[in-house]
């Protein structure tokens, strides 16, 4: 007889493998490639943000560049860089970058009916934000002065940048979970040229609209790389299988019904 608890327990089963579980079957030395990607990029992020956080607070190191970077980019502002700089910072600001994620999200998970890779992006964005909360009041990297500012007045700490940060989060998570599927090596090359291009386009609006030094756009690179080598690392637990590997007492196969 079944009972309505095994029957609770099957439905939830079905729904988890049909909506949650996302197993693919690579080379083990793909799978290799993924971990050391992950721990390279998780490593070099943390010794940069790192590097970059000592000179912000001794005020020594690379910060040195902050002024100077800074006057070199005030001097090259003109009246039609201005509003398409504006622009970069509202796309990618606190209010139009979340529902820009969320669409993102909902059309991914109606279009693929699955969920597993929207809540990476999901969890890898909202890191981001939660660190930069975090990270801002402790710190207390001061911004330019308020004279620079373009784009109205922010009397809130600069290091990291919140914008640099969810910018590079977005881009370099949303190109690694649509790379490692595709695998085509022109898309890969494309994904990440785009990612790099939105990067450096946020990093300059950033730096041109008189709200960051560049010590604080490098600092929110460096821990979006962290984010993203974490995100690969649980993406690469979760779902790359080996054909004939034992998982919990059973062997997985391949799947055969192109699911």
């Amino acid at each position: 007889m079944t009972t309505v608890g095994s029957k609770a327990d099957g439905r939830w089963s079905q729904w988890h493998e049909k909506f949650v579980v996302e197993e693919r079957y690579i080379d083990p030395a793909d799978r290799r490639r993924l971990y050391a990607t992950s721990a390279v990029l998780i490593a070099v992020g943390l010794t940069a943000f790192f590097f970059l956080l000592g000179g912000v607070l001794t005020h020594t190191g690379f910060e040195r560049f902050d002024e100077p970077v800074e006057t070199w980019i005030d001097a090259q502002r003109s009246g039609s860089t201005t509003g398409f700089m504006i622009a970069l910072a509202v796309i990618f600001g606190p209010v139009a970058l979340p529902i820009i994620v969320l669409v993102v999200l909902v059309i991914w998970v109606v279009a693929a009916r699955h969920v597993w890779r929207p809540l990476l992006l999901a969890g890898g964005m909202l890191t981001g934000v939660i660190l930069a909360q975090i990270i801002a009041p402790l710190v207390q990297h001061p911004r330019p002065p308020i004279g620079l500012m373009l784009f109205g007045p922010d009397h809130t700490y600069s290091f990291p940048s919140g914008h640099v940060l969810g910018t590079s989060d977005f881009f370099l998570i949303l190109a690694f979970l649509l790379a490692s599927r595709i695998q085509r090596t022109w898309f890969t090359v494309t994904a990440v040229l785009i990612a790099i291009v939105g990067i450096l386009a946020q990093v300059v609006s950033r730096l041109y609209l008189g709200y960051h030094w560049i010590s604080d756009t490098a600092a929110s690179i460096a821990l979006a790389m962290v984010i993203v080598g974490a995100v690969i690392a649980i993406d690469t637990i979760r779902t790359v299988r080996i054909p004939g590997e034992k998982i919990e007492g059973e062997y997985s196969q391949p799947q055969t019904d192109g699911t």
